[in-house]
């Protein structure tokens, strides 16, 4: 639910576009497929790994389903070469390697496989601090992006320290559920550390419910 207006005549300029009353293909502030959101993801990797080379400190966190198109495996494969972090949260079909040497070591893979189906999609870019990020319906799959009608979100200024460090930074703490993509496209289980309290990332979610602000403002 929002109030934003520009969303709203969005929304409503891409039912006029589904209804055939419009040939709209860009919008203010969402990302459309089939029309533009490869391009537009694309871009914003791109733009990522401009940032980090003059600046630094260059990252990116994906959150969804199945990791599959090729064009978006190539950017981030650029973009783990020139340093920018990357970790990627992928419950089901990943066909990128991470930490292969030279070309992916920069990206971390783990998949969450727990009491509830993760489906939501969750794309963050640092951007120099000036950070976005994008929520929706859309995996990086050439079905998603070429043969269907989803929609990407921007997460307004207020609410990106919560989905950054709460949502997806507990998905990334997970130490009970989580398994980690290796080079040679097998997974491990990974276990706490000695210094490590166990954290069941959907457990606490559900446990936490109605206090993320706080837990924002704590941490």
């Amino acid at each position: 639910m929002t109030s934003d207006p520009f969303i709203g005549k969005d929304i409503s300029d891409l039912f006029n576009a589904l209804t055939g009353y419009s040939r709209k293909d860009h919008y203010i502030k969402l990302l459309a497929a089939p029309q533009t959101m490869r391009h537009q993801i694309l871009e914003r990797i791109r733009r990522e790994i401009d940032v980090h080379e003059k600046f630094g400190n260059g990252h990116l966190i994906f959150k969804m389903n199945s990791l599959v198109d090729y064009q978006c495996i190539r950017e981030l494969y650029r973009a783990s070469r020139v340093g920018v972090k990357i970790d990627l949260i992928v419950r089901g079909i990943c066909c990128l390697r991470p930490g292969i040497y030279g070309l992916s070591e920069n990206i971390r893979a783990i998949s969450i496989v727990g009491r509830f189906l993760e489906h939501s999609r969750v794309y963050y870019f640092r951007n120099g601090g000036k950070e976005e990020i994008f929520m929706g319906s859309a995996d990086l799959m050439p079905r998603n992006l070429d043969n269907r009608v989803e929609v990407l979100f921007p997460v307004s200024s207020d609410y990106i320290p919560v989905v950054r460090d709460v949502i997806l930074g507990t998905h990334l703490k997970d130490n009970i559920k989580a398994r980690l993509l290796l080079p040679n496209g097998r997974t491990e289980r990974i276990y706490p550390q000695p210094e490590e309290e166990e954290l069941d990332s959907q457990f606490w979610m559900l446990e936490n419910r109605g206090n993320w602000d706080i837990k924002t403002e704590e941490s």
